[in-house]
């Protein structure tokens, strides 16, 4: 969806036909809202959360040249998420038929928007994977692995490098931080996970990962009682 000034003569045409401007806490929309518009970024920054069980859990960060709310107009459903302002924004709002209209006129945008549905569809498989798993110290675990296969980049002494907190995890996994604590501990103790500074952690052997990851699945099965 970067590309679609191109088709308005400029990002500033364009904004001044479909721009707004978001000061930061704007609620764009909420869970359960009706929804006849999707968004574009240009500047700034959007969260997007869900709740479950009463508990607040971000799914994602958006910056420029991403694009958000496009399911409610794909599956005339309701929103699925609330998106919320967190660094001032300029967006483009883009209603059903504009974006109709861009989809029949400009196959990149086609093609830019099925891949970026694909990556959610396989974050969602993500999601839904992580939370089959009974064991906390699992999806934890599994979380991490997740990271460094999605977001992770080569670190120079080796491993992936990913940037998170134990906060950020335990919300993300709907697991008590003082678990997510307790699990971190026991992989830097292990070698399997390497503290640095500015909330990244080092990978190390993420094969190694894996294999502990078993390890875990295996003895939470063997160690539930017999029926």
């Amino acid at each position: 969806m970067n590309d679609v000034a191109s088709q308005s003569g400029g990002s500033e045409v364009l904004f001044q036909r479909f721009g707004r401007q978001a000061p930061a806490g704007t609620v764009l929309f909420r869970e359960g809202d009706s929804g006849e518009e999707m968004y574009v970024i240009q500047s700034g920054r959007v969260q997007i959360t869900v709740t479950v069980r009463g508990i607040e859990r971000m799914l994602d960060e958006l910056g420029p040249g991403e694009f958000f709310g496009e399911m409610a107009i794909l599956n005339a459903r309701p929103r699925s998420a609330t998106a919320t302002v967190i660094e001032e924004a300029q967006l483009l709002v883009v209603g059903a038929k504009t974006l109709e209209a861009m989809i029949r006129g400009n196959t990149e945008i086609a093609v830019r928007m099925v891949k970026k549905l694909a990556e959610r569809l396989d974050e969602a498989d993500r999601v839904i994977e992580n939370l089959m798993l009974r064991d906390l110290a699992s999806r934890v675990v599994h979380h991490l692995q997740g990271l460094a296969e999605t977001a992770g980049v080569a670190a120079t002494e080796g491993g992936v490098r990913i940037q998170t907190t134990p906060s950020e995890v335990s919300q993300a996994i709907l697991v008590p931080l003082e678990t997510v604590g307790d699990v971190f501990a026991r992989l830097v103790k292990a070698n399997l996970l390497k503290p640095e500074a500015g909330g990244a952690f080092v990978i190390p052997d993420p094969a190694a990962m894996g294999q502990f990851l078993e390890f875990l699945g295996m003895k939470a099965r063997f160690e539930r009682p017999l029926t």
